[in-house]
């Protein structure tokens, strides 16, 4: 299915590895990504008497398995640019595991990404044709047959697999979104879509609108 090969070719500019002085920027959290568990700072009690009281003692918090760590390689970064795409493409190196948003000067944001699987890979050009925040999920048929244990439909939150933004890509299935699984980014694990950090696609989606041009190699 990489049928862009003449795509590849001319995008075989140099998309310089090495960060430049805006490695280590802020990046903008997307909102509600706290665990309800977190959402009351005191632990409420009950006086004798039934009176309620507040506690000075913090809530105990369910202990949870820290994630794998994301290979620093894959964590944002400015990069220099000297390809023929303009200002606002995005570009989608699925062998390295990167996505490029194209700026000016010479220079593009590169993002980790995680692309499909042995199989689901895929390459061509699209635009974004729709975008959504926490969008809801609904398995396509095919992929419910093949994972019988999906739900129907699942709507927008922290545990849906779409994660807190997704931009649509052409007519077609695929799309860019976040993800509830982060430690997979920088692995071919998808069905075809390209996933990214909750963090990263909520920058991306601030920073590009419906009609752009999105280019997969």
């Amino acid at each position: 299915m990489k049928s862009l090969v003449t795509v590849a070719a001319l995008c075989a500019f140099a998309f310089a590895g090495t960060a430049e002085a805006g490695q280590g920027f802020s990046v903008p959290r997307p909102p509600a990504v706290l665990s309800p568990d977190l959402a009351s700072p005191w632990l409420r009690q009950t006086e004798p008497g039934g009176r309620p009281t507040v506690s000075r003692k913090r809530t105990t918090v369910r202990a949870r398995a820290a994630p794998p760590p994301i290979a620093r390689q894959f964590l944002p970064t400015m990069v220099r640019y000297s390809g023929p795409e303009a200002p606002g493409t995005i570009v989608i190196d699925t062998n390295r595991r990167f996505l490029f948003l194209v700026l000016d000067g010479g220079k593009a944001k590169r993002y980790g990404v995680g692309v499909g699987r042995p199989g689901f890979s895929w390459a061509g050009a699209h635009t974004v044709t729709a975008k959504a925040e926490w969008p809801t999920w609904t398995p396509p048929e095919e992929m419910r047959q093949r994972e019988p244990h999906l739900p129907v439909s699942m709507e927008g939150g922290l545990d849906n697999p779409l994660g807190a933004r997704a931009l649509y890509l052409g007519d077609t299935l695929y799309r860019i979104h976040g993800s509830n699984q982060p430690w997979t980014i920088g692995q071919a694990v998808s069905s075809g879509c390209i996933r990214m950090r909750n963090e990263d696609v909520v920058d991306l989606y601030d920073r590009v609108p419906v009609g752009t041009r999105v280019i997969v190699m």
